[in-house]
């Protein structure tokens, strides 16, 4: 099995001291995560897109440039790119650049995108964002293979033997298809022959189990080998310590103040309690083996090879915060790889290889 660290950047007072960090202090604060990733050994850093607050995550591209800088192994995930709101043509023109500045070591996590301010910011509605997503990616692709393309389509203007630089690195790169609960993000992965990512952290198992299911029935219908679908999922949260009495004691200020906010937004929560949560939803808090047990039941369901975590503090001090990677990098994370077995990412490029 493969972890990643993933941060959707939000800007929220700590849930446990009540301060904010500046929005420097923020970017500062992910970008030396991504530095820790590396060296405790995780696979994988991801940061998301959202265009509202309290996320300050609206550049990815420009977030993991200055983490290919400061790393050297990492993969650099998306999580994910909005392709339902950008241009195919510019969003290719940041991407294939990072390519470049990080050796070959980006991954690419696309979906249609959520929240209300999309519409206001880029005039994408409920009722077209997901044939935006469609079209955006199969031009992308196009863009990406091809050094011409003549395209057209409904929501940007047509292409006549174009041509886009910088010619990426990677050739081609791994595009995965970010998905909670739309079958529409699934099937156009499965088409194509590419892995899907659940979201896997608002709701019980349940669903997101029945859309990998169809993920799978859709990969056979279009052709492709069934040993050949990937899968990777989320956690809706994460912390580990040596016992589940201290893992609870610790997280449940955390659980509490998101609880708190839900309500303050409006929003039900799934889960009124920790408790709750821990029995039915992805959520990993707990000792080592709790966590271990947990993963390898959803695996069951999944048939996943790659898990992401919470990379942010979210009211841990620091040396919590990095005493909670280094066990489960030191005690579960051993045990996931020996037990689920997963395909290699690709290394980073090097000059000699390109030369």
């Amino acid at each position: 099995m493969k972890f990643l660290l993933i941060t959707l950047i939000t800007h929220l007072p700590d849930p446990v001291t009540g301060r904010r960090r500046s929005t420097t202090e923020r970017f500062r604060e992910v970008v030396d995560t991504a530095v820790l990733a590396e060296e405790l050994g995780f696979d994988g850093y991801g940061v998301g897109e959202r265009h509202e607050r309290p996320f300050i995550s609206s550049s990815p591209p420009v977030v993991l440039s200055h983490i290919a800088a400061r790393t050297s192994t990492i993969r650099l995930f998306t999580a994910v790119t909005t392709l339902s709101l950008l241009d195919p043509v510019r969003a290719y023109e940041d991407y294939a650049t990072l390519d470049h500045l990080s050796d070959g070591r980006l991954e690419l996590i696309i979906g249609k995108g959520n929240g209300a301010a999309q519409a206001q910011l880029f005039h994408v509605t409920a009722e077209d964002q997901w044939d935006r997503n469609r079209e955006g990616y199969e031009l992308f692709r196009r863009l990406w293979r091809e050094e011409k393309v003549t395209w057209s389509g409904t929501y940007r203007p047509s292409l006549t033997e174009a041509e886009t630089w910088p010619r990426p690195l990677q050739q081609p790169i791994r595009v995965w298809h970010g998905s909670a609960t739309s079958r529409d993000s699934v099937d156009l992965a499965a088409r194509y022959g590419d892995p899907i990512f659940s979201a896997n952290v608002t709701n019980p198992i349940e669903p997101y189990a029945e859309l990998i299911r169809h993920y799978r029935e859709r990969w056979s219908h279009y052709g492709h080998d069934p040993a050949d679908a990937l899968v990777g999922a989320g956690t809706a949260g994460f912390y580990v310590a040596r016992t589940s009495q201290e893992a609870i004691e610790r997280y449940r200020p955390i659980f509490d103040a998101r609880l708190a906010a839900f309500r303050r937004l409006g929003v039900p929560p799934v889960f009124d309690t920790l408790e709750d949560a821990l029995d039915r939803s992805s959520i990993l808090v707990g000792s080592p083996q709790q966590l271990v047990d947990k993963v390898l039941r959803y695996h069951e369901q999944f048939g996943h090879e790659v898990i992401h975590l919470q990379a942010d503090h979210d009211g841990l001090t620091d040396k919590q915060h990095r005493e909670s990677l280094e066990l489960f990098q030191a005690e579960v994370a051993p045990v996931l790889r020996r037990e689920i077995p997963s395909r290699p990412f690709h290394p980073p490029v090097t000059a000699a290889a390109t030369a």
